[in-house]
């Protein structure tokens, strides 16, 4: 017969942590029972309520069959190797063995600390919903229920992180989403061995394809709504526990050039507003090295008024002007990092200094010109009008800085003709990343530059292969 106390060793042996807490308790009449559980992540609470409380009414010689039924948690399951117990132990659970049987029990009581269901910060709109992602993977799972009611719907859970063992969800249309997707991107998630998932951004590595691309391969999302529209367009969607960023592939680079909100108003606004973002996305990335470019090799393309204003601002610098653009560039970049990184109200106050002392102080002290400081500041302001691009344009910018002032406009036109045509060879699952533009995807139009009213985008993007081409028959 197996002693209880030969059980709880075989969990502590390998789990010999403090924070995993073995409870012993008896029946009324004297039936042994040990839960254990990892503190911090298991609702002791519930544990109780669900677990004890119901357990102090089972006879000394109750059987496994008569102990589960007394058990009022929903999530119950049957276990027979101690090895699966301590995974459940590691991943919030509880086990529940009972004195003199071999055999457990998992009963479901994750419960890790999190944050409440709240409007992301780095997809705000004015428009439509305000709920984001959390780092709680069911959470995001009832919230991508919660919009999709579909029976076609289809969730399959993985693993990954050799020692993490991470939770990672994968959703999909099963009657919508192109054949044998859904399995390649589950074989490249399985075929890394890393040892530690703490993000998305792990996983996106993995199954990009092409990790040592300036461009990605996924598409982002930290809004349900926006995850859920990808999804019935025939993506695969990724969502991973720990993490508020969802994934998507297959990925065109269309998708960043569309928000949310663009969906939720007219649709002559919203067309407006993503050809304002492709102008500002050309300004953020080629103004500086234009700007480089115009003053070494081509100063007859700056209009004669201009080049008299200009000239004036920087007679007398002691700095080239790829050196000065360099610098000021330079200092943009170390600025906006730290920024970021130190605390909120600190942040603020180092914009300020940023902007005052080392902006207006080194334009009067002769360093660096009005016009750099402009061009600069306004092509950051660009860039960030399609914030998931940022990463990407701002090294374009810095390539095509250096080309300027190397080479000068012809090297600028052969860089950009360079990654017109990588761009052009490129794919993310078999979707071309310059769809619908090229190849040219006369249906996929509709919802690309221009953005058509809901009532003639009756068909489902081409560009994916999807199997069920149309969303919606108009009657």
């Amino acid at each position: 017969m197996v002693t209880l106390e030969k059980n709880i060793k075989g969990i502590k042996d390998v789990l010999t942590s403090q924070d995993i807490i073995v409870f012993e308790f008896q029946s009324s009449a004297g039936k042994k029972f040990a839960a254990i559980y990892a503190d911090g992540i298991a609702d002791k609470q519930l544990l109780g309520e669900l677990v004890v409380k119901p357990l102090r009414e089972v006879g000394r010689d109750a059987k496994l069959e008569e102990v589960k039924l007394l058990l009022a948690s929903p999530e119950v399951k049957d276990c027979k190797k101690i090895k699966d117990g301590i995974t459940e132990v590691s991943d919030g659970n509880a086990v529940l063995f009972v004195d003199g049987e071999k055999d457990f029990f998992v009963i479901g009581l994750k419960n890790p600390p999190g944050r409440s269901v709240a409007e992301p910060p780095t997809q705000v709109t004015l428009k439509g919903p305000r709920e984001g992602f959390t780092e709680d993977i069911k959470v995001n799972l009832g919230l991508v229920r919660k919009r999709l009611k579909s029976e076609k719907l289809h969730i399959k859970m993985l693993k990954s992180g050799q020692r993490s063992d991470t939770a990672v969800a994968l959703i999909y249309l099963d009657d919508v989403v192109k054949k044998g997707l859904p399995e390649e991107v589950e074989k490249r998630i399985a075929d890394n061995e890393i040892d530690l998932i703490p993000d998305s951004s792990y996983i996106a590595q993995f199954i990009s394809g092409s990790p040592k691309s300036l461009f990605k391969r996924n598409g982002t999302s930290e809004k349900p709504d926006i995850f859920c529209a990808k999804v019935c367009e025939g993506r695969v969607g990724i969502i991973v526990d720990g993490s508020p960023i969802a994934l998507t592939v297959p990925y065109i680079l269309t998708e960043d050039l569309q928000t949310a909100e663009d969906y939720y108003s007219v649709s002559y606004r919203s067309t407006i507003l993503r050809i304002l973002r492709v102008f500002s996305l050309m300004v953020g990335m080629f103004l500086p090295a234009m700007y480089i470019s115009a003053q070494l090799f081509k100063i007859q393309l700056i209009p004669f008024q201009l080049l008299l204003k200009i000239s004036s601002s920087i007679s007398g610098l002691p700095l080239s002007p790829s050196v000065e653009m360099f610098f000021t560039l330079f200092v943009l970049e170390v600025l906006n990092e730290a920024s970021i990184r130190m605390p909120k109200y600190v942040g603020l106050a180092l914009s300020v200094v940023g902007a005052l002392v080392l902006g207006d102080t080194a334009v009067k002290a002769g360093i660096i010109s009005t016009p750099a400081i402009i061009i600069v500041a306004f092509s950051a302001i660009c860039l960030y009008t399609t914030p998931d691009l940022v990463e990407t344009t701002s090294t374009l910018r810095w390539i095509f800085l250096i080309i300027s002032g190397s080479i000068g406009p012809f090297g600028i036109v052969l860089f950009a003709a360079f990654i017109i045509c990588y761009l052009v060879t490129e794919q993310s699952y078999g979707a071309p990343l310059l769809a619908p533009f090229a190849p040219v995807v006369k249906s996929d139009l509709y919802d690309s530059m221009v953005k058509a009213n809901m009532k003639n985008l009756k068909d489902r993007p081409r560009s994916y292969g999807t199997q069920n081409k149309v969303r919606y028959k108009a009657k």
